[in-house]
């Protein structure tokens, strides 16, 4: 009949579910919405702790004559100069330059972990997951040290506001400078540290079911790509924190 429409039932361009938007599966879409709002927690503590270190006065002297004090913002490579078994070595910033490159190394073998799995090589994504959690706690054991280093103090100790002096730092008393320092280092990197350790625990969950061939069984070793995405981004994050906290 003329002037009827004509319509055709089809659902051939509809997405009811079956088409992958951007090529990622649902897994991997939701990991990237997760990562994106975790990326908001971290910058919004780092512009924080920029925030904070602006509005307190900077040391102005000659770095030999540095000293600990509450009165201006401590010289980072003059708080974190301590190795472990090198005791009154002055190393500034070297352990902590250690760590970033145990956990860089980590994303490297994670990279490798999820070349394997893109090519379903059970024993290679089991050799690198197990090397990535290695890296992982090796860096956690290495964090514990220096918290345990930065709450210890030095022998010397350093000058409060009332004149006495206090070795290592809490959340009220520092003896490296004000108590805004002590209390961002310990909140900032143990927020980064809580997700080395949540990333570990991943880690392991997924190298236990590569193990067991739970992956080998579904086909598809997607889950190590998708806690790859989580693991890179701690590194990613650490790097940032690295520049904020330690080099600025």
């Amino acid at each position: 009949m003329a002037g009827t429409a004509v319509v055709v039932d089809s659902n051939e361009n509809l997405w009811s579910g079956g088409t992958e938007p951007l090529k990622a599966s649902y897994g991997k879409l939701m990991m990237w919405f997760f990562l994106l709002s975790d990326a908001f927690t971290f910058s919004s503590l780092l512009v924080a702790y920029g925030l904070i270190r602006y509005a307190h006065p900077a040391y102005a002297g000659e770095l030999e004559n540095f000293v600990f004090s509450q009165e201006y913002w401590p010289v980072p490579e003059m708080v974190f100069n301590a190795v472990p078994f090198l005791h009154g070595i002055h190393l500034p910033l070297v352990f902590v330059g250690i760590m970033t490159f145990i956990l860089i190394m980590s994303s490297v073998t994670m990279v490798l972990a999820v070349d394997a799995g893109h090519r379903n090589d059970k024993k290679a994504v089991e050799k690198w997951m197990l090397w990535t959690i290695v890296g992982g706690l090796t860096f956690l054991g290495c964090q514990a040290w220096e918290w345990g280093h930065f709450i210890v103090g030095t022998e010397e100790g350093g000058k409060l506001l009332d004149g006495s002096f206090f070795n290592g730092a809490n959340l009220s008393l520092n003896q490296y400078g004000p108590p805004n320092f002590a209390a961002l280092f310990f909140f900032i990197t143990g927020f980064h540290g809580f997700h080395v350790f949540s990333g570990v625990v991943l880690n392991f969950i997924i190298f236990y079911q590569a193990t067991v061939g739970v992956l080998e069984k579904r086909g598809t070793y997607e889950m190590v790509e998708k806690v790859g995405l989580y693991w890179h981004f701690v590194d990613l994050v650490w790097v940032f924190v690295f520049t904020f906290f330690y080099l600025v």
